[in-house]
């Protein structure tokens, strides 16, 4: 499990393409890491398979490179980190579990004072998920939905978010992983239930 609070951004050092997927190295500036540890990569929840004090290397299978925008990324790239929250750890950010339910496209991207304004596509499959005001993560980033239109999505991004996440390497066009609050999911299945419920005693 994540907060969305970005702990570091790395760069990707280098892509093997392999028959089952994609293996990427990423340079980190963590310090230990150990094997089979678990790192939001933008987003994304990846195992370490190999590491040493300067990088790690992660294995993208064929579903993860399907599905998120990591099967294009490059050398060069830059991408948020964030280890997994330990048990006594502090929770600054909301709920993210690392599992991208879409890829959404950037729209616009405005500066507004010492702060920016970006706007996002909002992919249909998550609109009854996102809601003014409420969490969304970002390229693993945990984000308050500043306005929601029917098809777009706007964040306010203060300096610190902007200088220490990737978020300032996009542009209109790039992708970014999305991942919708998980508690509106669980509501949305006890509403599910619970009208299905009352459904069945409407017919007897």
């Amino acid at each position: 499990m994540f907060t969305g609070i970005v702990e570091t951004t790395g760069e990707i050092q280098s892509v093997t393409a392999t028959d089952d997927g994609r293996r990427l190295r990423i340079t980190h500036d963590f310090g230990a890491l150990h094997h089979g540890q678990s790192i939001s990569v933008s987003g994304v929840c990846l195992t370490v398979e190999r590491f040493d004090d300067d990088w790690f290397e992660v294995f993208l299978a064929a579903e993860t490179v399907a599905k998120t925008y990591l099967g294009t990324v490059d050398e060069g790239d830059v991408v948020n980190l964030e280890r997994a929250l330990a048990a006594d750890g502090r929770f600054d950010g909301h709920l993210v579990q690392g599992h991208v339910d879409t890829t959404a496209t950037v729209e616009a991207v405005e500066r507004v004072g010492e702060d920016w304004r970006y706007r996002f596509s909002l992919p249909p499959e998550v609109r009854q998920y996102v809601v003014s005001k409420g969490s969304v993560a970002l390229d693993g980033i945990s984000l308050t939905v500043a306005e929601r239109g029917a098809e777009t999505f706007d964040v306010a991004i203060i300096p610190t978010t902007y200088e220490l996440t990737a978020l300032s390497e996009k542009s209109p066009g790039d992708p970014i992983h999305v991942e919708v609050d998980v508690v509106a999911k669980y509501v949305e299945s006890m509403l599910e239930g619970y009208l299905a419920g009352v459904d069945e005693r409407l017919e007897r």
